[in-house]
């Protein structure tokens, strides 16, 4: 029996929600499969993965084959580093301290990146928020100098009709 590991649909129509999953290469996509390894939604940015690395690892070690997507999600949350760094304590090339050293230094820096395109796109998020509150906030300017000029002008106009009838009055009395 040959194993995948793939991603398995859930969600809406339009909104996926994928499972990582081990299964028999020959069950259908959304069917049977042998352990749940994760979860991966893609709809928010940047993309949440939760990964069981270690469980990853082991199905790795026994000679499960990722699919390409399923490969490129493993590589992005390190279980493919440490499956290589696991082949290397096996060959004595490593030790275990070594080899977990280099993964969790691994990890810090994938997690600062990670942590940097958070922090990117929250402050272009709010650039873009205080512009449209910029624009607006001219359009209700422009909006509140048009309706103070209207309004002068209905003044303006009105002073005038009253000192005509006012004129009127004086004439018609004398």
């Amino acid at each position: 029996m040959s194993v995948k590991i793939r991603l398995q649909r859930h969600g809406k129509k339009g909104k996926p929600f994928y499972w990582i999953v081990a299964a028999d290469a020959r069950a259908k996509r959304d069917g049977k499969f042998l352990e749940k390894l994760g979860t991966y939604n893609p709809t928010s940015n940047p993309a949440t993965i939760d990964l069981d690395v270690d469980g990853a690892v082991k199905w790795l070690q026994n000679g499960a084959q990722p699919t390409d997507t399923a490969r490129a999600i493993l590589s992005y949350k390190g279980a493919l580093l440490k499956n290589h760094l696991a082949g290397g304590v096996r060959k004595g090339a490593l030790t275990e301290e070594q080899a977990e050293a280099k993964f969790n230094a691994w990890l810090e820096e994938k997690s600062g990146k990670v942590d940097a395109k958070k922090d990117t796109l929250a402050k272009a998020d709010a650039d873009a928020k205080a512009k449209a509150l910029e624009a607006e906030k001219a359009v209700n300017d422009a909006r509140a100098a048009a309706a103070a000029e209207a309004e002068a002008e209905a003044k303006a106009a009105e002073e005038a009709a009253n000192a005509e009838t006012a004129e009127e009055t004086a004439n018609e009395e004398e």
